[in-house]
């Protein structure tokens, strides 16, 4: 890579002390940037998520997660009940630009490796810390795990059909949510230590990465009385819109549609009279939301996604069909942004993932090295910062 197309924190090392999901990802989205990214694994097993399967497919010998999530990085064995590995460590901290860790609160401080100590050996570090609940409270010791968090945050209780009960979203968001705040921290934190020279410690957690997600729907409630929304009964999509916001089920498939005057959508769904109780009373339609779409529903099931889209989408109807994965795979939509590459390993390991969201300079980066063994640079890692 040149010079004029260098990734912008291309020179930075990162040492990554993270397994599972929310540190994994922070580091992830910085190596897309440029950074090198150092893994510390245990010799016996590595990062738990290498075992961690979402399906029964394994790619040498590691889960599809474990490769999504390290495609790219470097793999350092480190066993920190080893006094000499523990040492090695450290001196790899001293040259490190970056440390992430989602340790349990208390054990990386029974390692010697917290923030204090770490600064002590490299004053400009930048330090992100992860943990489920952060580092304080009576939840600080529950496990930091994303179904969890998502249960503690409201955010399950306000997802799916009141009639449902709580509904987990089908993503860890609350990992992924979590490790795009740190990153966002240590983005901060690197351009103030380019003006001060000063490091910095960036904390977040699985809860308030989550309890950020509902910002909007949470001002609302705090202040209009704490009441707490209901959600709809009916193609339910946000507690706090009415009618005709949702997913209805056509003739062959789902379509959404959001924020829609009800009278312009009578007229061109031919509802008029369905629905002239609602069309001249806006507050009717959150009040009586549930009868106004169960109404729509019943409607839009008589035809096919396209028929309705050939009447909305001209009319500037904010609709869409809701597509599977095979579907916006094969979308012109999906293809013309070229977010997927191979990725490849010497031990012939080959895996088709996502590229990085972001664009530099109209450039999305590629990589084409696939997620390391375990310990799989330790020698060339320990050679080169004589650990």
């Amino acid at each position: 890579m040149t010079a004029e197309n260098e990734l912008p924190l291309s020179g930075l090392v990162v040492v990554d002390m993270s397994q599972f999901l929310s540190g994994p990802y922070c580091s992830l989205r910085l190596m897309d940037l440029g950074a090198r990214v150092i893994k510390i694994e245990r010799p016996d097993g590595g990062d738990l998520s290498r075992r961690l399967y979402l399906s029964d497919t394994e790619i040498g010998g590691d889960s599809t997660i474990f490769h999504a999530i390290n495609r790219a990085k470097e793999s350092l064995a480190i066993d920190l009940k080893n006094p000499e590995d523990l040492k090695a460590l450290r001196t790899l901290i001293t040259k490190a630009d970056v440390l992430i860790q989602n340790f349990r609160p208390g054990v990386i401080k029974r390692l010697g490796l917290h923030y204090d100590a770490v600064r002590e050996i490299n004053p400009k570090i930048v330090y992100a810390s992860i943990s489920g609940y952060g580092e304080d409270g009576p939840w600080v010791k529950r496990p930091g795990q994303d179904l969890l968090a998502q249960s503690r945050s409201g955010v399950m209780w306000l997802n799916g059909d009141e009639s449902q009960g709580p509904v987990p979203f089908g993503l860890a968001i609350g990992d992924m949510l979590a490790g795009a705040a740190a990153c966002q921290g240590i983005l901060a934190a690197l351009v103030r230590r380019g003006i001060s020279g000063k490091g910095s410690h960036v904390e977040t957690s699985l809860l308030e990465a989550l309890v950020d997600f509902q910002f909007e729907v949470l001002t609302t409630h705090l202040n209009d009385g704490r009441r707490l929304p209901k959600r709809s009964n009916v193609r339910s999509a946000h507690a706090y819109l009415s009618a005709p916001y949702g997913v209805y089920h056509a003739a062959d498939g789902y379509l959404a549609i959001a924020m829609t005057p009800i009278p312009k959508l009578a007229a061109l769904l031919g509802m008029e009279e369905t629905l002239a109780a609602y069309s001249d009373q806006p507050s009717t339609w959150f009040t009586s939301r549930d009868e106004i779409k169960a109404l729509i529903a019943g409607h839009i099931a008589t035809k096919t996604i396209d028929e309705w889209l050939a009447i909305l989408e001209p009319a500037d109807i904010w609709c869409a069909k809701v597509l599977n994965w095979s579907e916006l795979l094969e979308s012109e939509g999906f293809q013309i942004l070229d977010m997927l590459q191979t990725v490849t390993r010497e031990d012939n390991v080959s895996i088709l993932t996502t590229r990085s969201p972001i664009r530099v300079d109209g450039q999305r980066p590629k990589f084409d090295r696939a997620a390391p063994r375990i310990g799989e640079q330790s020698a060339a890692i320990r050679e080169e910062f004589g650990l």
